[in-house]
């Protein structure tokens, strides 16, 4: 379904030869939408403003959607759109299964890498963002109908296991009963055992050599802290609302076998050479190679992230890449890439994109860390917002702060702040769905009901269904930029909207035709908010 507002943009643009970028119009009095096309091509051509205004007036035709158009001012055009084409739609979106979501002209096969955790470590606050945006981007894509593949990219391969080994063994420890705090404690004693004793360190190394070499009783232990870590990243998941499972794990340990075979093809083929004793590739606008091998022999992050752009591509036939990483990994991407499409890893069909993201503040404005200055874990952050709400409101509260700004901005994380069921939150959403049930519920309780939007005679009652029409536009608008917060401000806009017309606008009190319409309405804008939420992985309360 092509939203009013495209509809009415593709019928102007087609006569007056450029976007008109209309605007919703500031008062009632003025229309629906205004434009200020007419004064820009008075500009260019040469002419009065009210002159290009009236020609333009006169040869547009949008009599099926709009009353006659106006001329206002110095010659901006006002759109005023037809009741019953605003009822038409309104009904639509209330009687489609997609609430007005549009499946995609070009359906395409979607990789987003996100969450990304390290075995043995509890997720941090960095992860929380990570996970979050992915899992948003998940969602909308696969509502317009896009084949999305999800990668957790784990750590779960590197030295650190060698440490990691050897401290079990020296402990005794049985991996299978610890859980992932205790996985991270052992880490933590491993690391400072790697750093006060050369002959551990060295039992260490040669424990890495006898992982890769696919040692079994190494191979078994390095197996157990993968699934103690896997139970807890899992258990956070479903405490988060997060679509990840088992099946979209795609850890570092899977590339391993790749790693040579990246390196030779690409050395073979003069894209890579042998510089100072390192296999890098040198690639026009970067001051520094990407090292694909450094020269002790070892491969690093670049190699690993091409092995996947090859897999990604090759194997799960990905359209475009999405991949989700903290801002301060943009050049490492912007390498990776460049270096992907030099070797053909990465063909001009296919899209690549990092959706780099700020950091979670504290309340004093600087980086979210433990007194001792450590990331603060993400179970600890929704910990402290389920002491300001039950689990569903923090989670809403949570989801909300993190996706409705700039994804690139800083924001601070203030639980008792973000809770608030008024202002621009996650609760005040999820409040705004429960008093639309509420209102429907009674209705229900009283014998009334609409199953078709056909009244819409009051402004705050247009204002809603000129909103409903545009939920469509809205959804394809991130699935194309990537900017949740665009979703956000329209069901904030949205609930404010519903909020004036229940006081305006009767519901229960109207009667005949108006109720059964403004009953059609309530429920049309709590079908969208609720998909709205959903697709921000947000709890959608039929009460509060």
């Amino acid at each position: 379904m092509l939203s009013l507002p495209s509809l009415l943009s593709e019928r102007v643009q087609a006569i007056a030869g450029i976007d008109p970028e209309l605007r919703p119009a500031t008062r009632p009095q003025f229309g629906h939408y205004q434009t200020n096309v007419a004064l820009r091509l008075a500009n260019a051509e040469g002419s009065k403003p009210r002159d290009v205004a009236a020609r333009l007036v006169e040869q547009i035709d949008l009599a099926d959607l709009c009353e006659p158009l106006e001329i206002a001012g110095p010659g901006f055009i006002n759109l005023r759109i037809r009741t019953d084409v605003l009822a038409r739609v309104a009904t639509q979106v209330l009687t489609e299964p997609s609430s007005g979501i549009s499946a995609a002209d070009d359906p395409r096969t979607v990789v987003i890498d996100y969450s990304s955790p390290n075995v043995a470590k509890q997720m941090h606050v960095g992860h929380l963002r990570s996970t979050i945006i992915g899992d948003c981007f998940t969602r909308v894509l696969r509502a317009q109908g896009h084949t999305v593949i999800p990668q957790n990219h784990i750590g779960d391969w590197g030295r650190q296991f060698g440490m990691l080994v050897e401290q079990i063994l020296e402990e005794g420890i049985d991996v299978s009963a610890l859980d992932l705090p205790a996985a991270e404690a052992l880490y933590q004693r491993a690391n400072n055992h790697l750093k006060e004793s050369e002959e551990f360190a060295d039992r260490a190394r040669e424990r890495v050599v006898l992982l890769q070499a696919g040692d079994a009783p190494t191979r078994q232990l390095w197996q157990q802290l993968i699934d103690v870590s896997l139970a807890g990243f899992n258990a956070t998941y479903k405490r988060m609302n997060v679509l990840l499972t088992n099946a979209d794990l795609a850890g570092e340990s899977m590339y391993n076998a790749d790693l040579a075979v990246v390196a030779a093809d690409l050395e073979d083929r003069g894209i890579a050479v042998v510089d100072d004793g390192a296999l890098v590739v040198f690639v026009e606008g970067f001051t520094a190679p990407a090292i694909i091998r450094n020269a002790a022999g070892g491969f690093g992050y670049t190699c690993t992230d091409l092995a996947a752009v090859r897999h990604r591509v090759g194997d799960l036939h990905a359209d475009r890449l999405i991949y989700v990483v903290g801002a301060p990994q943009a050049h490492h991407f912007e390498q990776v890439f460049a270096v992907a499409r030099l070797a053909g890893y990465l063909p001009g069909t296919v899209s690549a994109e990092h959706v780099g993201f700020g950091q979670v503040l504290g309340a004093d404005g600087k980086k979210f860390s433990t007194r001792e200055g450590t990331a603060v874990t993400l179970n600890s952050l929704l910990d402290a917002a389920e002491s300001e709400a039950v689990p569903a409101i923090a989670l809403a509260a949570i989801k909300y702060a993190d996706l409705s700004s700039g994804l690139q901005k800083d924001y601070t994380f203030d639980a008792e702040r973000m809770v608030a069921t008024t202002g621009d939150t996650g609760p005040y959403l999820q409040y705004a769905h429960a008093r639309a049930n509420q209102i429907l519920r009674k209705a229900e309780a009283e014998g009334f009901a609409g199953d078709a939007v056909t009244v819409l005679a009051e402004p705050a009652e247009q204002q809603v269904a000129l909103l409903l029409s545009r939920f469509g536009e809205v959804v394809a608008a991130v699935g194309e930029t990537l900017q949740p917060h665009r979703l956000c401000g329209y069901l904030y806009e949205l609930a404010g909207a519903l909020s004036s017309f229940y006081e305006q606008c009767p519901v229960l009190k109207s009667d005949g035709d108006v109720r059964a319409s403004r009953i059609a309405l309530c429920e049309a804008t709590r079908k969208v908010l609720a998909t709205g939420l959903d697709l921000l992985g947000i709890e959608a309360p039929e009460r509060m």
